[in-house]
């Protein structure tokens, strides 16, 4: 049947007609997703149930219910695009955009908008527009108007190296977010290159290709890179109180908003 509907409908309608079919699934009014506009019943399972996820009370990882059962978008997705609409006007203004390491749901939304001169980049080729090694970025200073860059940074060993990086990119009046995993209660960032193999990692990090647990200094890390940091807290803005809970947002989960 699958391979019968792919003969019959055209390539541009396959994910509307799968957004259709989930849509009338999950149907329900006691959710609500940003990304896909639809209102759904429940949220599906997302993330991983790890020791070490608990111990720290890590904010934007463990297991959780938190995924649209229509698009798929994280709990973190809706956040940022309920950001991006209302705080910021990447989707009204020229821009020039980076997006580093891609979700494809915002990728998706960038894409389609013409006023968005739209770059996406990772170490990985295969799913994006250019390779890029973000310690050493062959762009010149001041040059994107905005950069997304989200979950990124706990991965790579010289991070602060990486931050540099995307703060000479950055044109003056530029902003970046710069999401990533932290603990609640941690004050300082913890590090341990002794931890090198995948399985020790995700035993100690949370994650096989994590390299650090980000404490309550992350702001510190960014402004030492140069940026003036934004920490925006949806649960302190009146005007989403309401619907951020209608969209399962976290209410720990802040928008690190970097400016230049």
């Amino acid at each position: 049947m699958k391979q019968l509907i792919k003969k019959i409908i055209p390539p541009a309608y396959h994910k509307l007609l799968k957004y259709a079919v989930l849509r009338k699934i999950y149907f329900g009014r006691k959710h609500y997703c940003n990304v896909c506009n639809s209102n759904i019943s429940k949220w599906l399972p997302l993330g991983y149930d790890l020791p070490v996820l608990k111990e720290k009370q890590i904010v934007g990882a463990g297991l959780r219910e938190a995924m649209c059962p229509v698009c798929m978008s994280s709990d973190r997705i809706r956040l940022l695009y309920h950001f991006l609409q209302n705080k910021t006007t990447i989707f009204s203004d020229p821009n020039k955009l980076l997006h580093i390491a891609p979700e494809p749901s915002l990728e998706h939304l960038f894409i389609n908008h013409k006023n968005i001169d739209y770059l996406t980049a990772d170490l990985n080729p295969e799913e994006v527009m250019m390779q890029m090694d973000i310690t050493r970025i062959s762009f010149h200073e001041n040059t994107f108007d905005a950069i997304m860059c989200n979950h990124v940074l706990e991965h790579i060993p010289d991070d602060q190296l990486a931050m540099s990086e995307l703060f000479r990119i950055l044109k003056p009046g530029g902003w970046a977010i710069l999401q990533v995993p932290f603990s609640k209660i941690l004050d300082k960032t913890f590090e341990n290159p002794e931890v090198k193999t995948p399985e020790e990692r995700e035993r100690v990090f949370g994650q096989t290709d994590h390299v650090r647990i980000y404490g309550n200094d992350y702001v510190d890390r960014l402004e030492k890179a140069g940026f003036t940091v934004n920490r925006y807290q949806w649960t302190e803005d009146p005007c989403i109180l309401d619907s951020g809970k209608k969209l399962n947002l976290n209410p720990d989960e802040p928008v690190f908003f970097c400016t230049k």
